[in-house]
């Protein structure tokens, strides 16, 4: 029995599809490399699974990719003798995209091809590439180790659905033949696919052959016979391991190639490093940072880490023992000859050397990131927008590589009020004031109000510099990031300022003096708003707001409390410390209101404007609403 069956696509892969199809590339020649990497993949997979169970190999242990071209019919065929596929692994993988990222990924769909395309490739999409030039594609696989009738035929037009049917398949692995649509038949021209093989796929260390045809018996000059040749397979690429070549050999261009094919980026990388480490250990490792950020790079089920070779044999895509998930967006690979080659899972997370490896190639990232902010600030730049939020994981994970990774962190500032995060701790003391030995910052949900947040008002006026956080991250970042060579970072909404030194006497004196006087004040108002702070004060931050509101020393800060409340975690109660600005003109009217009752209404109107400015929101907007016009009402009497 055949068991022939249709399924319909995944509606992201129908969407997908058509995307593909009706786009404008500008270089559809990519589907070759995509396909030609993924049968070179399935070559690697079979020959480490083949490393403990050498009957995989039928018999048939020389791995090779070939690709073939059919002009008259208007196919090209790619084929492998590789792991090939099951009838289950078929439905999965050729009929579902990787699942995490499609939405956003659909979302960010502008409509037009050009930029549509680009998407496409941060994505990457791998075996539906084929549907750029072919109208049909049929994939003919059975998996190593399978009997020859547990074989499977998949076919697509492309459209809404696919066949798939048990067949017989004498080889392993998988061949899959395009049918090319009209307009793209230049790809059944052979000489047109060398020339992509050459370009695209000259580093893949497994052999990849065209048929080159043999020559009838003829007769030579001097009329003696010339023998007939059979047509042979002949490699098109030098198939050896690009990282196993010396780095002066490899041009940029050659770089680039191999990080598309590791990666499935269409996009170049932004920096590369080349190595080879001899003496207590041996290995080699690539590493590259890319240019563009995948779609599902904060998905926490999303697989990240280096592809793992031993002694030059593939072991695993995705080897995250070597690779801290705060680096979780850099490619590449590491070939180690101190790796036992049946290495597993198990074994490498226990591993000392494995250890050691994850320690150097750490330092050996961030050594690369140091180097590009210091040599292209753009560059780095371009970097920090795409991967900036995930670094700042960093501190919190890699607390041996901590003052590293707050040296490559990027913040905006007061010092131009611009919202581009373009400025270092680094540049930030170097630009402090003669006696400060803190490093200000705010925390806010956006950075408007940051920029705008009533505790700037007295360090704008002394000219201290204030670092505006307001991404979803920084409260966590900051709560592990305490310091910066011998520098304590300080909260402006936390407790007291702290200038130290950069108070004068005359301005302590003065401090004093008001809240001497303001002493009858803040209690009036302690006992008024008694069930709603913990503590009144006199503020010394203020100079033109009326009253704000702080968190104590040691206390959960409003943003913490929204992560946590975010994460659906329990958040212990607490009442703010409410600080006023006696020299304010509705403070001192408040402070000559006779009336206890409106006294009470008044102080408890500035609490809530107070708690709406630093957290963005009232747990009962519209008892505040009601309060206000309750107020404004009175005030036209």
């Amino acid at each position: 029995m055949s068991q022939q069956e249709t399924h319909g696509f995944q509606t992201e892969v129908k969407q997908l599809l058509h995307l593909m199809i009706h786009s404008l590339y500008s270089n559809k020649e990519i589907f070759l490399r995509e396909l030609v990497s993924n049968a070179a993949d399935a070559a690697d997979k079979l020959r480490y699974l083949a490393l403990t169970d050498d009957a995989l190999y039928e018999g048939d242990g020389e791995l090779r990719v070939r690709v073939s071209a059919d002009k008259e019919k208007g196919t090209v065929t790619i084929s492998d003798n590789g792991i090939g596929m099951t009838r289950d692994g078929v439905i999965e993988h050729l009929g579902t995209i990787a699942k995490s990222g499609t939405k956003d990924f659909f979302n960010n769909l502008s409509g037009e091809a050009s930029k549509d395309s680009q998407l496409i490739g941060q994505f990457g999409v791998g075996f539906y590439s084929a549907f750029i030039v072919a109208k049909k594609v049929v994939v003919r696989t059975r998996a190593a180790g399978h009997a020859v009738n547990e074989a499977v035929l998949w076919e697509s037009e492309g459209e809404g659905s696919f066949n798939v049917e048990t067949i017989t398949k004498n080889t392993r692995g998988t061949e899959i033949t395009l049918h090319l649509r009209d307009e793209e038949i230049e790809f059944a021209d052979e000489w047109r696919l060398r020339s992509i093989i050459s370009k695209y796929s000259d580093h893949i260390s497994i052999p990849v052959e065209m048929f080159e045809p043999g020559e009838p018996e003829s007769e030579g000059e001097d009329g003696e016979k010339i023998a007939a040749t059979e047509g042979v397979w002949k490699p098109m690429n030098k198939a050896t391991a690009l990282w196993t070549r010396n780095k002066s050999d490899i041009s940029d261009e050659e770089y680039q190639e191999f990080y598309k094919h590791i990666s499935h980026d269409y996009t170049d990388a932004l920096k590369w490093s080349h190595n080879r480490v001899e003496g207590k250990q041996e290995y080699t490792s690539l590493l590259y940072i890319p240019a563009k950020a995948p779609w599902d790079l904060f998905n926490r089920e999303h697989k990240h880490g280096l592809k793992l070779f031993v002694q030059r044999v593939f072991v695993m895509d995705d080897a995250e023992q070597f690779m801290p998930t705060y680096l979780r967006f850099v490619k590449g690979l590491i070939d180690s000859k101190d790796l036992p080659l049946n290495v597993s899972r198990e074994i490498l997370q226990d591993n000392q050397i494995t250890k050691n490896l994850r320690q150097a190639l750490t330092k050996r990232v961030l050594g690369m990131l140091e180097k590009l902010a210091e040599n292209d600030a753009e560059k780095y730049q371009t970097f920090w927008a795409e991967f900036g939020q995930v670094l700042k994981e960093g501190p919190a994970e890699d607390f041996a590589n901590k003052e590293r990774i707050a040296g490559l962190l990027r913040f905006a500032s007061t010092h131009d009020n611009s919202a581009a995060t373009t400025v270092s701790l680094d540049a930030y003391i170097e630009r402090m004031k003669e006696g400060q030995d803190k490093i200000y910052y705010i925390v806010a949900d956006s950075h408007n109000a940051a920029v705008n947040s009533p505790h700037l008002e007295l360090l704008r006026k002394k000219g201290i510099e204030v670092l505006l956080m307001s991404e979803r991250i920084d409260e966590w970042l900051i709560n592990h990031l305490t310091e910066f060579k011998g520098k304590k970072l300080h909260s402006v909404t936390k407790g007291d300022l702290e200038l130290g030194s950069l108070e004068d006497q005359a301005d302590k004196e003065a401090q004093e003096k008001v809240a001497q006087e303001a002493k009858g004040l803040v209690e009036r108002i302690k006992t008024a708003l008694a069930d709603k702070v913990s503590d009144v004060k006199v503020t010394s931050r203020l100079t033109d707001t009326p009253a704000c509101v702080v968190t104590g020393e040691g206390e959960m800060s409003t943003q913490m409390i929204k992560l946590m409340q975010a994460a659906g975690q329990p958040v212990p109660e607490s009442k703010p410390t409410f600080e006023i600005n006696p020299s304010h003109p509705l403070v001192e009217r408040l402070n000559n209101e006779p009336d206890e009752q409106l006294f009470a209404d008044w102080s408890n109107l500035l609490l809530q404007q107070a708690l709406l400015s630093e957290k963005g929101s009232l747990t009962d907007p519209s008892a505040f609403i009601k309060l206000t016009n309750q107020m404004l009402m009175a005030s036209f009497k």
